[in-house]
């Protein structure tokens, strides 16, 4: 299935609003087979296959409407610039959104109809169905097709929103719901960038250092800013009013979230996947306002160029030990995942109440979670809750290379809820996950449901023209369902404020939060009874009344002043995340308030903390100090974590001094040197050049790791002090004049026939020539002949990144013999001697444990996502689907040398990582020409004289290979 698509959040809240006992899990995690699906899924549950292909084709995203109907977004035109395989189908109207219906309640779709074929839908990733609207996101779009006279055909089409970054790429636009305030929720992936205007005139700007994936993202940038002042970076959560306005932004630098959701308590919830899909896939709770990490803040790094010496991967790579970053959540390794669910209905059972629910393309399976509070953030217990492989599978690849590969075909998409309260999940089926790749040529589409065993589960017939009906729809299990019961009693004002009510003494606590954000929309009755549920038993409630006040209420600081002395830690963290924008002068006493009751150790509440006094750290910082610090080396760790957070300048010397302290622990002066590293200030330069003179272990080596690092970016235009060590040179500067002057001869009129090809066929033997040679045939400045004549030997240069980019441009004597992977993939394997071909020809790029080096993708879990076929299709065709921050770049100064590699940085100071690890820091200014390639830096198997054989036994190898290899 082609989910090369990652992400979206899973997750499950059942927060305090219930408890599990151990007994209860060890149960849910007991599993049978389908016989039907062969799927494994807990005892009491089954699962019926509801729809399959030909009804519908390639299930990207599904949705509910108040018929029970199932509704489905194809991407059957997926990526058709990089996937053309023989006899593949596609549909040159343009992609599709199909309804599907069982209409005789015997649990299976009898009847398929297409809704709207339009060619602006090229492999649309979201949709929803809201009333009479139907809501596709599709970059770089979110489109609108109203029914206004039930016919199941559009009448009316509207570009709702437009100016995303990400047509036809897997890193886009996602789908947008309803949320439990009766406003709209979605997200994008970081293919930006994203320059959004909403109908009120507010416009989002908001990218990255990211390019790549398709041919059309290609002007992505970093550090750009939208009209609240803030710079969004990458990935970003989003709402906005159903008319169009008041677009804002929830959350930022993520990488791709495949779908975003939300409780109804108001909690948002996502996933989201690493740079290679090996080790940082996680399922996090994104806080409001919170920056998640993936890039630098301000999108123009990649976090290789950020990684500290001392930083295992899964820490840099998602800037866990940045101040100002959120909590990662729970790190799940190896995969692709895809859409979310989250249910809060009783009607499959009330142990499942609360429970998330997440599709896992890349690892076959449907995750669940059971959120815990912790503090303030939440614990998550992560379950393999429907799966086509045996339990131990989903963690551990061990093996899997000799199972029947029918066990990879789920490849679950979607995931909803239907209005009967049963889980129908989206199967997508392909060989292929990651790198914009397939290999699927039918289209091939499943529908599955998930029931209670024994029990009936039907849809409700919904009247939504009294109000008993509209309740009923406000209770339903279908996100979008509820919307239509919330609208049209928002529209009746204080005259149901007595029927609501009701619903707060019901025993499901998600009802009771639909009910308290209902209340605040209906009047100032409504807000009443609001405001007294600030003091209810419950923490969630009185989250969800703050929330739900601070939307329709001016002033809320009178709340914010009451809630800032709650027990709950979650309540506490609502009240400061609401305060970010407000001026110091009137949020002062709740700050402080709020920062007293910080415990030293709750990363959530801290970045919360953080939030609340955004441009208020110079101000906010000596009342602090007068209150919780003392002096510098005896700061306690609440109030040295409070000064990392906020660092501003005023703290550069109590820094400074704790950085130095040979009476501190290490971890003790790591914090401060952090904190240091972060104050964009002269005296902060100027410190960290007084630390270079420490006789204390381990201080200077910090001292001029950090210069050099920040030289590069945040402290560029400081001065930098005149006795730091250099970094190595990584180009002999002699080398580089050398081959200047061959190129100067070779471009020159004067020069002889002969004598060019002499300086070509020397440029051609050398690396830094090569890369000179590939500069002008990429600029069109070499003639036909002198192709030629360098083809015949620019193939033998001694740097693998020469001569694999030097295929875009130069013949290669011979060619490449042709391999058949279906062919390898039936020969056997030995996994000795696979190791060995690895340990012989990949080691220079790849690592497996500890064995190899970190300049392509880790491959210690790569058989957690790709089946044989697909990791043969990525080894012997590696351009066909290149893992992001793996292009290669040619970059041209203006005194004419040249560097490449893998771009890290791209802002004033644009780095460059070598094959051979070097760095290139390079001015942004002194840089004449770029060039991007599409070609991967991966050798075909054939130049590194790998047969078919070779490749049965590499692929056997790595298929078979454990977590904890070394």
């Amino acid at each position: 299935m082609n989910v090369k698509w990652l992400a979206a959040g899973l997750v499950f809240t059942g927060i305090t609003a219930f408890t599990l006992k151990n007994d209860y899990r060890l149960k849910l995690e007991d599993k049978y087979l389908s016989a039907e699906t062969n799927l494994y899924l807990p005892e009491d549950l089954e699962a019926t296959l509801w729809a399959e292909s030909p009804q519908f084709f390639n299930p990207t995203n599904m949705d509910v409407d108040a018929k029970g109907r199932i509704w489905i977004t194809e991407a059957v035109n997926y990526r058709l610039y990089n996937n053309k395989p023989k006899g593949r189908l596609t549909h040159p109207e343009g992609d599709r959104v199909v309804i599907l219906e069982d209409k005789d309640g015997d649990g299976k779709a009898e009847t398929s109809k297409v809704f709207v074929q339009d060619k602006d839908l090229v492999a649309p990733l979201g949709i929803s169905v809201i009333g009479n609207k139907t809501i596709v996101s599709c970059a770089p779009s979110v489109i609108v097709y109203t029914d206004e006279n039930g016919d199941d055909k559009p009448d009316k089409k509207e570009v709702f929103l437009t100016g995303f970054g990400g047509l036809d790429h897997d890193h886009s636009l996602h789908a947008m719901f309803a949320g439990p305030d009766g406003k709209y929720y979605f997200n994008a992936g970081n293919a930006g960038p994203h320059v959004v205007t909403d109908k009120a005139g507010w416009t989002l700007r908001a990218g990255s250092n990211y390019t790549g994936g398709s041919p059309y993202n290609k002007e992505n940038k970093g550090n750009m800013v939208s009209d609240d002042g803030k710079v969004w970076v990458g990935g970003i959560a989003l709402r906005i009013n159903p008319d169009g306005t008041g677009l804002t932004v929830l959350g930022h630098n993520f990488r791709n979230s495949y779908e975003l959701t939300l409780d109804s308590f108001g909690n948002m919830w996502q996933n989201d996947n690493d740079d290679d899909g090996n080790k940082g896939v996680r399922v996090s709770y994104l806080m409001e306002g919170g920056n998640m990490g993936y890039a630098s803040a301000d999108g123009t790094r990649r976090w290789q160029a950020d990684r500290r010496p001392d930083q295992e991967t899964i820490t840099a790579h998602w800037h866990q030990e940045d101040p100002g970053v959120l909590p990662l959540g729970d790190n799940t390794g190896a995969g692709s995942p895809t859409g979310v669910a989250f249910n809060e209905s009783d009607l499959l059972g009330e142990k499942y109440r609360g429970m998330l629910l997440a599709c896992e393309a890349g690892r076959n399976v449907v995750l669940g979670y059971r959120p815990e509070a912790k503090g303030a953030g939440y614990a998550l217990n992560r379950l393999n809750f429907i799966t086509s492989l045996k339990e131990g599978e989903v963690e551990d690849a061990k093996s899997r290379a000799d199972e029947n590969e029918k066990t990879k075909w789920f490849r679950p998409s979607d995931v909803v809820i239907g209005t009967d309260g049963a889980i129908y999940v989206a199967d997508w089926y392909d060989s292929m996950v990651g790198g914009h790749r397939m290999t699927d040529t039918t289209g091939t589409g499943r529908i599955y449901r998930i029931a209670p065993k024994g029990k009936k589960l039907t849809s409700p017939k919904i009247n939504l023209k009294n109000t008993k009906g509209q309740l009923a729809a406000l209770l339903n299990p279908a996100v979008n369902v509820r919307n239509a019961g919330f609208v049209l009693l928002q529209a009746k004002g204080d005259k149901v404020v007595k029927d609501v009510k009701k619903l707060l003494s019901d025993s499901n606590p998600y009802h009771r939060a639909r009910a308290t954000w209902l209340l605040a929309n209906l009047g100032p009755k409504g807000v009443a009874e609001v405001e007294n549920m600030l003091k209810d038993s419950d923490p969630n409630i009185r989250m969800t009344a703050f929330r739900a006040l601070r939307q329709v209420k001016p002033d809320i600081l009178p709340y914010a002043q009451q809630l800032s002395k709650d027990p709950s830690a979650i309540v506490r963290r609502e009240v400061a995340v609401a305060l970010r924008d407000m001026p110091l002068e009137k949020i002062q006493n709740i700050a402080v308030e709020l920062a007293s009751q910080y415990d030293g150790q709750d990363r959530y509440y801290l970045e919360a903390l953080g939030l609340a006094l955004m441009g208020k750290e110079e101000k906010i910082y000596p009342v602090l100090q007068a209150q919780l610090g003392g002096q510098p080396l005896s700061w306690s760790p609440r109030f040295a974590d409070l000064t990392w957070r906020l660092h501003p300048k005023a703290a550069i010397p109590a820094l400074k001094q704790r950085a130095g302290a040979a009476g501190l622990t290490e971890d003790q002066r790591k914090k401060a040197f952090v904190a240091l590293g972060f104050i964009k200030d002269q005296g902060a330069v100027d410190a960290m050049a007084d630390l270079m003179a420490s006789d204390v272990k381990g201080v200077k080596d910090q001292a001029i790791w950090w210069l050099n690092y920040r030289k590069a970016n945040d402290w560029s235009d400081f001065n930098m002090p005149a006795n730091l060590p250099a970094p190595p040179v990584v180009i002999s500067p002699e080398m580089q004049r050398r081959m200047l002057g061959m190129k100067s001869r070779l471009l020159s009129n004067e020069t002889s026939a002969a004598d060019k090809i002499t300086a070509a066929t020397a440029m051609a033997k050398d690396k830094v020539g090569g890369e000179m040679l590939i500069g002008l045939a990429a600029e069109k400045k070499l003639s036909p002949e002198m192709i030629a004549e360098v083809s015949k030997v620019i193939f033998t240069n001694p740097d693998q990144t020469v001569r694999v980019l030097a295929s875009d441009y130069f013949k290669k004597p011979g060619g490449n013999a042709a391999l058949s992977i279906p062919k390898i993939a039936k020969m056997p394997g030995e996994v000795v001697k696979g190791k060995a071909v690895f340990q012989s020809k990949c080691t220079a790029c790849h690592r497996v444990g500890k064995d190899g080096n970190d300049i392509g993708p880790e491959l210690t879990v790569i058989g957690k996502k790709f089946e044989k076929n697909g990791l043969l299709d990525a080894i012997v065709n590696p351009s066909a689907g290149m893992a992001f921050g793996y292009e290669s770049w040619l970059i041209t100064k203006k005194d004419g040398t040249t560097a490449s590699g893998f771009l890290q940085a791209d802002g004033e100071t644009v780095v460059l990582k070598g094959m051979g690890g070097q760095i290139y820091n390079i001015k942004a200014s002194d840089i004449a020409s770029r060039k991007q390639f599409s070609t991967s830096i991966m050798p075909e198997p054939t130049a590194l004289g790998l047969n078919e054989k070779d490749l049965a036994n590499l692929s056997t190898y790595l298929l078979t290979l454990k977590t904890d290899q070394n």
